[in-house]
């Protein structure tokens, strides 16, 4: 017995050895992921789709409203883009900030399955410079809705509903009487 635990101890020994003597692995940088290659094309739209939005914009570059749609009239599109409009900061290439009125246009093209999105100012000034941002607007709104309709604490939520009409299922008696055999 006393062999058995010099034996195991040695061996732990000599892996605690090597494991310390093994060097540490070098970080590398995150594998990239090409998404156009992973997702599936049939999902893309066949046809190229173009959407312009028109949208004001507050003196941090955030968009403060949409004031104006010309959809594709894909949803799916619309959809992405319209969320895309609501969070996006128009900026010169040196971080200062127009106010005004600039016209978003989204084009999709179907061969590259990728989306371009263009920038232009339609008019500069006559909007709100302290308006706020619409993105963070949507957010506090929905934070406030949160609060709201959280369920009190203590309570008792509702289990599944039976998938079975209780009230229309046979007696348990009438159930268990079968024919004898003979």
């Amino acid at each position: 017995m006393r062999v058995l635990v010099l034996v195991a101890a040695a061996v732990l020994a000599a892996g605690s050895v090597a494991f310390a003597a093994s060097p540490a692995p070098k970080p590398t940088a995150p594998q990239r992921i090409d998404i156009t290659k992973v997702q599936p094309k049939s999902l893309a739209p066949k046809t190229a789709l173009h959407v312009e939005y028109t949208v004001e914009v507050n003196k941090l570059g955030q968009v403060a409203r949409v004031k104006s749609v010309k959809p594709s009239h894909n949803i799916g599109f619309d959809t992405h883009t319209y969320g895309n409009a609501l969070q996006a900061f128009i900026r010169t290439p040196d971080g200062h900030v127009v106010l005004g009125t600039y016209r978003l246009s989204y084009d999709y093209d179907p061969k590259t399955l990728r989306v371009r999105r263009d920038v232009a100012l339609v008019k500069a000034g006559g909007v709100d410079p302290n308006a706020k941002g619409a993105a963070a607007e949507m957010s506090e709104i929905a934070a406030r809705n949160g609060k709201k309709t959280q369920a009190p604490v203590g309570t008792v939520t509702p289990g599944p509903a039976p998938s079975v009409n209780i009230k229309r299922m046979p007696d348990l008696p009438q159930v268990m009487k079968s024919p004898t055999p003979h």
